[in-house]
């Protein structure tokens, strides 16, 4: 990346044609020994292989002509801009092929992962609902949990339309990415299509999940921070514990929800393109998408983890109301589990 700050604002969102000479051969990354594949793609061969048969029908390119690339190089190109968030052109040189190439790729492997999310992300899991459930509890014996939910920020470079709507509470672009995850770090719901003015509460509150939860559709419980009112199906810590149950209570639920910062620090350090999107607000939710998938089966398939980078929490600073049968719940709880 040396020498190239100048050069970074035309990355995804133009698709500059320009090429750069093909001089070198085109490299058979997947020949390359596994530590080297999982520092460029995050994934083991295995693991690349699997994707690309789940990807093949969807990316493969209908001519052979002239060099047109292999679905290996497409989706080789695309997870090494997902693994580090490299400028385009960067990635592009590495594999010898042009930015505009480059630029295509990662479109088309956004496409087709889109097609697997609601394959490998469901609510909430794929495990039964008494597993899930007894998954959290082994944590801090907090009862009942089927997810915890959580609001986090993607950066984004500020947008041509409606660009005062990016802007969050730290005066940066981005996008504000709802994520509910399992006590495995399995991701059970996304929601990426909202812009970082937008606080958490109302992203849930606006989601088809909330009214499932709301309507007794799936029993169980979401554990979530301040950022949320207290409800009936989502469950907030004490604002002021008391000494005994309530701070008890309170240990229980952070411990237990931690799961879900872990998770969005693994998502963010597996896929560090996460870390600012040089690209217009749609490619960028379908970038967040695509990387929430192959969080997902990087999970499912065992892969090792990066080097986890914990972020410091971000808690909504506006703190709603708490719903009164939401506090009824909260106080059952506490009393019943956390009383003894």
């Amino acid at each position: 990346m040396h020498g190239s700050v100048n050069h970074t604002t035309s990355v995804l969102k133009t698709c500059h044609t320009e090429t750069i000479p093909m001089v070198r051969p085109r490299l058979d990354v997947l020949s390359f020994p596994e530590d080297f594949l999982f520092e460029r793609y995050r994934f083991s061969l295995q693991s690349i292989t699997y994707i690309h048969t789940l990807l093949h029908p969807y990316i493969t390119n209908l001519t052979r002509r002239g060099r047109a690339l292999t679905s290996e190089q497409i989706l080789c190109m695309a997870l090494r801009f997902f693994a580090n968030g490299s400028f385009l052109y960067n990635t592009g040189d590495a594999e010898h092929v042009s930015k505009a190439t480059v630029c295509r790729a990662v479109r088309k492997v956004c496409l087709a992962l889109k097609q697997f999310l609601q394959v490998f992300v469901k609510f909430p899991g794929h495990k039964p609902v008494r597993a899930v459930k007894e998954e959290f509890h082994r944590i801090a014996g907090f009862p009942n949990v089927i997810g915890c939910i959580d609001g986090t920020h993607i950066p984004i470079i500020a947008p041509s339309q409606n660009e005062a709507d990016y802007v969050n509470r730290k005066s940066i672009h981005s996008i504000n990415v709802q994520i509910i995850c399992d006590a495995a770090h399995i991701i059970t719901n996304v929601e990426a299509k909202w812009p970082g003015s937008v606080h958490d509460s109302r992203i849930y509150r606006e989601s088809s999940l909330s009214n499932r939860m709301g309507q007794g559709e799936i029993d169980g419980l979401l554990l979530g921070d301040r950022g949320y009112p207290c409800q009936p199906t989502l469950i907030t810590p004490y604002p002021e514990p008391e000494p005994g149950p309530q701070q008890h209570f309170n240990v229980a639920h952070n411990r237990t929800r931690s799961r879900v910062e872990m998770t969005i620090g693994l998502l963010k350090s597996r896929f560090q393109c996460l870390r600012h999107l040089r690209v217009t607000p749609e490619r960028a939710c379908d970038i967040i998408v695509a990387c929430v998938v192959l969080h997902n089966i990087a999970i499912i398939r065992g892969e090792q983890h990066p080097a986890l980078q914990i972020q410091d929490p971000e808690e909504d600073l506006i703190h709603h109301g708490d719903f009164q049968d939401g506090r009824v719940v909260r106080d059952l709880i506490c009393r019943n589990v956390f009383g003894h």
